[in-house]
């Protein structure tokens, strides 16, 4: 990735970092918390949708007819990711109550087990929309930017959850846990 991706990259991440922890995350607290998430995540799709062509080298038609599927795949997964969040935030809730009943966390099993099954399928197909835009070594250019994109993220989450909180221990895949253990919500298959 060029430096001016993983600066920009930076930027973006930074306020992400300082609006929220992300998807999967605790609830908002208020409407401006949620609010502010939204537009962070916004920025950084934005930007890594406005130097795309830049990344994978590709011509201004290729670019007007990657943009839909891209868009999409990336909602996709971002709506993804939010419910299965949801999803594990209940299921925890329900287990924390002390009231959990076998009938109740079967109910909230149901549904994550729904999501995690119907998820990647959708996933792929937008995917695969993406790469008949694309040739093998754009699909590979695409896929690491995405990756890099998301480290950078994920990286400026954690170093924003220890300023926060320095008592607070990163998730089993660094992302920002609860203070003195990770949350169950960030484990992902």
């Amino acid at each position: 990735m060029n430096a001016k991706l993983v600066g920009a990259t930076l930027i973006l991440a930074g306020a992400v970092a300082a609006g929220a922890q992300g998807p999967a995350g605790p609830p908002p607290k208020g409407p401006g918390e949620g609010r502010q998430r939204g537009e962070a995540f916004k920025m950084v799709e934005a930007y890594f949708l406005s130097n795309l062509q830049e990344s994978l080298e590709l011509t201004d038609e290729q670019y007007v007819k990657l943009l839909p599927p891209v868009k999409k795949l990336q909602a996709e997964r971002r709506d993804q990711m939010e419910r299965r969040g949801r999803a594990m935030l209940q299921l925890r809730d329900v287990l924390r109550s002390g009231k959990a009943t076998e009938s109740v966390v079967v109910e909230a099993l149901k549904e994550l087990k729904r999501l995690e099954v119907e998820g990647p399928p959708a996933i792929h197909k937008l995917q695969e929309a993406v790469d008949a835009q694309l040739s093998p070594v754009q699909q590979a250019k695409y896929r690491l930017t995405e990756m890099e994109v998301e480290r950078k993220v994920r990286e400026l989450l954690v170093r924003g959850a220890r300023q926060r909180d320095p008592n607070r221990r990163p998730g089993p895949r660094g992302e920002p846990g609860a203070p003195g253990q990770p949350d169950p919500e960030d484990e992902q298959p």
